[in-house]
């Protein structure tokens, strides 16, 4: 058996009903998976993709659920394709009345609006609900981490 094969079947175990499925897998040569997806940008095309296996990882870890969790799939009236369409169709046989949602006032912090929505505050602290939070600083996004180990000695 060859090398490639078993780290493919090695990863495919660990693939099994989590986010691709083993069947997709199509290779995995020199630090790169390669694997096929759908694109739904162009009629639902079969086509391959290559990735670092860094970022495969990476991307592959995105779906994998913390413990506890399970993941629910919609179909039927509340799957992605035609929702809105279908839940206004579902609506209009119940005989519910339409909901319209007030304009949301651009101007408004979205704390504003959870406040006013909910009645509970972001800025209370969390510690003791009495003081308000306020913001001291806003940090920059910290540049991806590719930090080399300096040797000291």
């Amino acid at each position: 058996m060859s090398r490639q094969f078993i780290r493919l079947a090695y990863v495919g175990r660990y693939t099994h009903r989590v986010a691709i499925s083993n069947n997709r897998l199509l290779d995995i040569d020199n630090e790169k998976v390669t694997f096929r997806y759908k694109d739904y940008r162009h009629e639902s095309q079969q086509k391959t993709m290559t990735l670092d296996a860094e970022e495969f990882i990476r991307r592959f870890l995105l779906h994998v659920l913390p413990n506890g969790f399970q993941r629910i799939r919609y179909y039927g009236f509340l799957g992605n394709r035609y929702r809105e369409e279908k839940l206004t169709r579902c609506r209009e046989l119940l005989r519910m009345p339409v909901c319209e949602l007030p304009a949301l006032d651009a101007a408004k912090d979205y704390r504003d609006r959870y406040e006013q929505l909910t009645g509970a505050s972001l800025r209370a602290c969390p510690v003791c609900h009495q003081g308000r939070m306020a913001p001291v600083a806003i940090l920059p996004p910290r540049p991806h981490l590719q930090t080399a180990i300096m040797d000291s000695s």
